[in-house]
Order: structure tokens, then C-alpha cells, then sequence
């Protein structure tokens, strides 16, 4: 007999977990981490579930149980935002979300009592910050990332062409529902005694995943009127929205500060291979009335902005302010803050490129990281399946040129055409 068949159990997850192109390297810190959200035999469960939205009935098939046993299993997980749960023409459909954004986040977007959420974020800080794994292996292997970043709306000039979907405002009065939960991220904060001044209950999710959330607990309801408050807070606070990576249906907006969020902490971290997908907008820095004040670069929250000499012969300490392209997101904080409105938006020489909806970015981060054959795939019992999911699999490994002609295919227009079509 295997001496330690938990760890079994959690090691099946994990492996589960990693058919998404959203996975989870395994490591010390994730296994104690999925033993506090799920139980051994729900980890046993949920290793055999399917990538793609399912019912009670599929998972009974799998689980070998009836589907009234498998529902009563379902909703359990669900009101623990292990899975979410969304309901459409009156029938239920489930859906593992990854780790991040999803489960991970879900665990501490309240207070809760049936769960040590203090251990919970002190090992998340492990896992997701201090070491490297997690935030690399979500944003190395691949051009197109999670989340995006929306445009700080009240500092762009009128000249400035914003399309809709670039517009936090436009997501939030065009949502429906809209649930509003706390900050996972300054929650984790809190719970290490660090204090932060920027608001909690904040943090925005949209559509399915919203109805999920607020019907748990996990988030409450607002209205759209209350959704632009909010954002207006946001505004206020200097916080960056950082949100999923589509131009449709945006399951989540965040409302993120540097010194606490995952994200901004990872762009600071990872700079270089852009872990965030920037603004299609960069700030101008006007040197006739910039004072160097330094206002911009204590609230850049990626450190993009920097103090330069101002190279003025009757002033040679005199400082000017500078922005470094490759690092900076384009959110436009640094406008909000300059007293004397030394800096403005202007466009990016190319427009950043947005997935049409979350289907459209699956397909590419899957792609990207050679992990296509999993979705299309998802019935890994036929051996059929499993041989042509084998095949996909070493055409995805080709060299980076080869692959590169078979992934720019893909990813073209033709695969949004067709995601529009089923998805849409």
C-alpha cells in the first residue's frame, strides 16, 4: 500500500491543474494550499474533471455516482468558490476556474470561518511572491498574457482616440451582473499585519462569474451607478484597473495598488517579458513645464518613471521627468498626480492587440504553450483522443520557427472568426 496516498490525491489535481494553459507548478506551498481549500477525496474528484464547462450529469459519468450525488458534491464546491456554478435556459453548468485569476482569489474575497485564511495568505505570499515558479511559468512561455490594463479615463485628452473595450467605465455600465467582493490582495496584506490605505471592497467581477460569486456570498450586487462610484474611488485612490485580457464580456476588473497586488508586483519583477498587456497609450512628458517634482515617479506602480537631469546650464541639478517605454504600462496615474499637468496620454505606435473574449484568449495562451491538444481533447478516456492529443501535442513542440507559421495561422483572424461563431 502506498504510505502516503493524500499526497497522491493532490498530486492528481495538480496534474489536472496543469492541462490549462493558466496552471500551477507544484511545489511545497501549493500542496499545502489545495489541502486547506479542498479535502482528500475532493481532490480526488476534482483531478477528474473536465477542462470545459460541464453538468452534474458529465460529472456523474466521470465519478462513476448518480447525478443527484454528483450535484450534491458540485454545489458544495461551488459555495466554496472552489468551482463556479452558472445557470443558462435553466440548466446548470460547472466550471473549475485556475488558480489565478480564479479559486485562488475566490478563497479571500471574504471573510470566512471554515478556512485559516491567515495561513492561507501567508502561503499564497509564498507561493505567488516570494518565489518565482508561479508568476513565470504564468507569463514566460507565452505573448499573450491573463490581464490587460485599462486607460485612467479622466486624464485623457478629447483628441485621444479610446475605443470602448480600452474604457473600465464602458465594462462596468455594460455588465450584467455586477458583483462587487475584497481585495484578495490587500485582504492577504491585512491578515500579515501590513497595512494599506487603499480600499478593500473593491475588487469587480462581471457576467457568469459574478452571478457564481454573489449567489455564495463571495460578492455582493451592485447596480452600474454604484459600479462607476466605485471606479471613481478607484480613480481617486491611484489605483491601476487591471483586468482579463478581452475586448467581450470582461470577467473581472481589479482595482490595484504596487505596493500589495500580484500583478504589478510580477511587472515589476518581470518587466522585461511584459506580464501585463499594456495600454495602447503611453504618457508625454512635457519638459518646458515640468518641475521634477517627483510626484509621478513615487506613484508609477511599476517604477516606469524616473528622475533625469533636466540638462540646463543655469540649473545643473535641476531634474526632469522621464518614462521608460519598455516598462511602462500606460495607465496614466502619473497624469492624475502632476500638480502642473506636465504630462499627458498620447498613442503607442501600435495598438496593443486585445482577444476577442475568453475563449479567443484560452485558445491563444493554449496554443502559445503548447497545451492546444488539452482543450480540443478534453475526453482523455478514449485512446483515440488520447493518441491524437498525443500527436497536436508534438506538433505544438516543434521548433519556435516552425511553430511560430502553424501559431500566427491560428491565432489569426480566422480562429476569432470562429470563436465568434460558437462562442460569441
Amino acid at each position: 500500500m502506498d504510505p502516503n496516498p493524500q499526497a497522491q490525491s493532490y498530486g492528481r489535481l495538480v496534474e489536472r491543474l496543469n492541462l490549462f494553459p493558466q496552471g500551477a507548478p507544484p511545489g511545497e506551498h501549493l500542496y499545502r494550499i489545495l489541502s486547506i481549500l479542498l479535502s482528500d477525496r475532493e481532490a480526488e474528484l476534482v483531478a477528474q474533471l473536465p477542462l470545459r464547462p460541464f453538468t452534474a450529469k458529465k460529472a456523474s459519468r466521470v465519478w462513476h455516482m448518480t447525478p443527484a450525488e454528483a450535484r450534491r458534491i458540485l454545489d458544495t464546491l461551488a459555495g466554496r468558490a472552489v468551482l463556479l456554478d452558472i445557470e443558462h435556459n435553466g440548466e446548470v453548468t460547472y466550471v473549475l476556474p485556475p488558480p489565478m485569476a480564479g479559486f485562488f482569489e475566490f478563497s479571500m474575497m471574504r471573510v470566512r470561518d471554515d478556512v485559516d485564511q491567515k495561513i492561507l495568505a501567508e502561503l499564497y505570499h509564498q507561493y505567488c511572491t516570494v518565489e518565482e515558479d508561479f508568476m513565470r511559468d504564468l507569463i514566460a512561455e507565452g505573448d499573450t498574457q491573463l490581464g490587460r490594463v485599462f486607460v485612467n479615463e479622466p486624464v485623457l485628452q478629447p483628441e485621444v482616440q479610446v475605443l470602448d473595450y480600452e474604457r473600465a467605465s464602458e465594462v462596468v455600465k455594460s455588465a450584467s451582473p455586477m458583483g462587487i467582493s475584497r481585495c484578495y490582495c490587500r485582504f492577504k496584506k491585512e491578515l500579515a499585519d501590513e497595512t494599506c490605505q487603499a480600499p478593500q471592497d473593491i475588487c469587480m467581477t462581471f457576467g457568469g462569474s459574478a452571478t457564481s460569486l454573489i449567489k455564495h456570498g463571495f460578492a455582493r450586487q451592485v447596480d452600474a451607478a454604484e459600479g462607476l462610484d466605485l471606479l471613481q474611488e478607484a480613480y481617486d485612490h491611484n489605483l491601476v484597473q487591471f483586468g482579463e485580457n478581452v475586448r467581450q464580456n470582461v470577467a473581472f476588473i481589479c482595482n490595484c495598488c504596487g505596493c500589495c497586488c500580484e500583478a504589478l508586483i510580477a511587472a515589476r519583477r518581470f518587466a522585461l517579458t511584459q506580464p501585463i498587456h499594456t495600454t495602447s497609450f503611453l504618457p508625454a512628458v512635457n519638459q518646458t513645464d515640468c518641475t521634477g517634482c517627483g510626484q509621478c515617479v513615487n506613484v508609477c506602480p511599476v517604477e516606469a518613471m524616473a528622475l533625469v537631469s533636466a540638462h540646463d546650464p543655469n540649473h545643473p541639478r535641476k531634474k526632469k521627468a522621464w518614462v521608460n517605454p519598455d516598462v511602462c504600462l500606460g495607465c496614466g496615474v502619473c497624469a492624475r498626480v502632476c500638480p502642473t499637468q506636465s504630462i499627458g496620454l498620447e498613442a503607442r505606435e501600435e495598438r496593443v492587440i486585445t482577444p476577442y473574449n475568453s475563449a479567443h484568449r484560452i485558445a491563444v495562451m493554449a496554443i502559445e504553450r503548447g497545451k492546444l491538444q488539452n482543450l480540443i481533447f478534453d475526453n482523455q478516456v478514449l485512446w483515440s483522443h488520447q493518441a491524437l492529443a498525443t500527436l497536436l501535442g508534438v506538433i505544438l513542440k516543434l521548433p519556435p520557427v516552425k511553430r511560430a507559421m502553424v501559431t500566427e495561422q491560428v491565432k489569426s483572424r480566422y480562429l476569432e472568426a470562429l470563436t465568434k461563431r460558437f462562442f460569441g
